[in-house]
This record gives structure tokens, sequence and C-alpha cells, in this order.
């Protein structure tokens, strides 16, 4: 098999012998052992199998090798959620002294794992932009490890030519580390343009539905390896129940994104022309800076749009306020249209000076758009900003 949609649908797992179509749940903490010798080898490597469901479940194994092959990495892990898998990665990876580059737009619990958390241990980080490709050899350091950057980023949509920094990094013999998020293995596959890991917030758009929690890491056996040995005693471990919903999501991931990508472009389209609207961001806006670049990495623009309103956070809150259809969340990648405000949510952590580094003024809202009707996606975005644009005359 080799087209997306139908590795996502036909790879399978074990089956428990009773010939079910679809996968069953293995709500099961430990496994039995033929007998001393075959617990013995399991236990010593010396033969694959199931030893307890913190290592490896049959739901979360065909969860990985599905997300492998859409990937195109080796092998991978699951975790409990998205920012377990960042920090897994990293804590398995890294090491007193060592120095982690990051592209300066991130989400804000990355962005409190590198600043608050892993300098207590001696790990050190710098910021660039992405915007800014020219500046970023100047920032690695003789101890950089690791570069990690979100591309599409969250929730400023910047991108960065993963081929080229992919070359820089090895120039460098850095890990290029890509949260990929916001794109999914349907749009981007990042190792496949150089990247040595590409990390996923299974909550969102894998996901799809705003059901569950969960996180992947996809790379080389040896990376995950040695991911897998930290993760295994740490235990950040993907529940069998939360595999198997994942799992049957992916099934109807490439048809989900192609009409995220669908509607969101006509919404970033209709924004563009509002004389409300001071900014609007989108990769696949011609208007966008690195609009050549997400066109050649990127197979369509994802389901995000992040806009600025006239009247800073006053009318952006007015605005969130007189939405009749969206929902107001902090998650994304639902079904349901989702309206956020990411100064005050999502990124309240960092400074006001921080958050305007990247793009995060108070005016900015970020939408999910989601698998409703374009016509009623247009029409209470439309009918928020002509309220919210009288309550503020």
């Amino acid at each position: 098999m080799s087209n997306f949609e139908t590795n996502a649908i036909r790879i399978q797992a074990e089956r428990s012998g009773a010939k079910e179509h679809s996968a069953p749940i293995y709500l099961t903490s430990s496994y039995k052992f033929d007998d001393a010798e075959d617990m013995r080898a399991l236990f010593a490597n010396e033969r694959e199998g199931n030893i307890y469901s913190r290592y490896s479940n049959p739901n979360t194994s065909e969860l990985i090798e599905k997300m492998a092959v859409l990937e195109g990495s080796e092998t991978g892990w699951a975790t409990s959620t998205g920012m377990a898998a960042i920090f897994t990665t990293f804590a398995a990876l890294l090491k007193s002294g060592d120095h982690v580059l990051s592209s300066r737009s991130i989400f804000g619990s990355t962005h409190q794992l590198l600043v608050n958390i892993f300098p207590k241990w001696g790990i050190t980080s710098s910021y660039a932009d992405l915007d800014k490709p020219e500046e970023w050899e100047s920032l690695i350091q003789p101890n950089t490890k690791l570069i990690f950057v979100e591309t599409p980023s969250n929730p400023g949509i910047d991108i960065i030519d993963l081929e080229w920094l992919a070359k820089l990094s090895k120039k460098h013999n850095a890990l290029l580390v890509v949260d990929n998020c916001f794109a999914t293995p349907y749009l981007q596959q990042p190792i496949k343009l150089g990247a040595d890991l590409s990390i996923h917030s299974a909550t969102k758009f894998i996901d799809g539905q705003g059901r569950t929690l969960g996180g992947l890491i996809l790379g080389s056996n040896k990376l995950i390896g040695e991911i897998e040995a930290f993760a295994r005693h740490s235990g950040p471990a993907m529940s069998p129940f939360n595999a198997w919903i994942l799992s049957k999501s992916l099934e109807t991931l490439a048809v989900r994104m192609d009409r995220h990508c669908e509607s969101a472009l006509k919404v970033a389209e209709f924004l563009e022309q509002n004389e409300e609207i001071e900014l609007v961001k989108y990769p696949l806006l011609k208007s966008h800076p690195q609009y050549e670049i997400a066109k050649k990495q990127m197979k369509a623009g994802g389901g995000i749009v992040t806009f600025v309103v006239k009247g800073g956070y006053e009318r952006a809150s007015k605005f969130m306020d007189s939405l009749k259809m969206f929902s107001i969340s902090a998650n994304l990648g639902d079904t349901r249209s989702i309206a956020t405000h990411p100064a005050s949510s999502t990124h309240s952590k960092l400074t006001e000076e921080e958050r305007l580094q990247v793009g995060i003024s108070q005016g900015a809202i970020r939408v999910s758009i989601g698998l409703e009707h374009i016509a009623d996606i247009l029409h209470d975005i439309e009918q928020a900003l002509e309220v919210s644009k009288l309550q503020i005359a």
C-alpha cells in the first residue's frame, strides 16, 4: 500500500482471533507469559512481545505503526498528551550543559519548559525568528544539541523552510525536531524534508473531534530507542483506549483535513477583504510572507487562521462574545469551529513584549475552522464583526 488514505485505514496490528473487522480495545495493564523462559526472554529483549501496557499495547502499537508509515519514519512512541511528547523528547535527548535553539513562535507551555523548567537542570535555550532565517546560524552555539520549530507556528502561522533548516542542523550536528501539530502528516512530512523527529499533539486534528488527549513522536529507530528508554521508566504512556480512538480517527484524517483546509482558505480570503481586519495570516494566502515556502512543503494550508481585528482587546472580546455558532475554547482541530484569544489564554503567561515579538497583539484571534457548512461559518464571523463594531462605536 502506498497511498496515504489507504494506509491510514488498512494498517492493522494484532487481532484477538475472533475475526473482528474493527480493532478491539485491549484494556489490560499486563500480559501473561507462556512460561518462565518466555518471561525471561521478553525482559531480556531477546524476542518481541507485550510485557506491560506502560511499555506497549496492541492499540498503541497499531497507532504508532500507522503514524510511522504516514510520516515516513522508521518508528515512533505514543505519550499521554502532546506536551508529554515534547517534554519526553527534550528530557530523553538533552543533558545538563546542552543548548536548544528554538523558533520564537511556539506554544505557551513549550515556552514554559524552555525558560522555567529546563534551566533548573542546566539546559539553556535561545530563540530565533522564523521570518529571519539569515540570523539562525549565528545563534547556534558549540553546545547546541537540538533545534526545535513549529511550522506553521501557533498562533502566528509563521513558516520556515524545513529542507534548509535540516541542512543547517546537520552542518552543526544538531537534531532537528519539528512540532507538526498544525499540519498533520497529511499536509506536511518533516522527516521526508530532513527533520530528525516529528512531534504531534494528537489531541488536535489527529483526533479531530475534541474527545481525547494524546501525543506522538516519530523518528528513527535509534532516536526513538533513546526516547523509549526514558519513557518506559518515567511513564508518560498513552492509554490503550485513547490509542484505539486515535487510530480510528486516522481513518478519516485525509477527508477531514481536505474540508478544514478548503473552508479555512475561504475564511482567510473573506477576512482579508474586510475593512475591520488589520492583518490575516494563513499559509496559502498570497499575502503570507512565506507563501512560496508553504506551497513547496505543504499539501494545503491547514485549518487554522489567525487575524487581528481593529480595536484591540475590547473589540476582540466583543467579537468573540458575539459569535453564535463558534465555540470559545483553547483547543483546536475539532469538527466544531473554535475561536481563541491567545493573549489572554494559551499565551497569557508570556509577557506583553514576548507576545508582540511573535505577533500576538491584544486584537489577535485564532480560529480553528471546523466541518460545518462554509456558509454558516462565514455568516457567524460576519455578523460577529458587525455586532462588535456597533458595540464599541
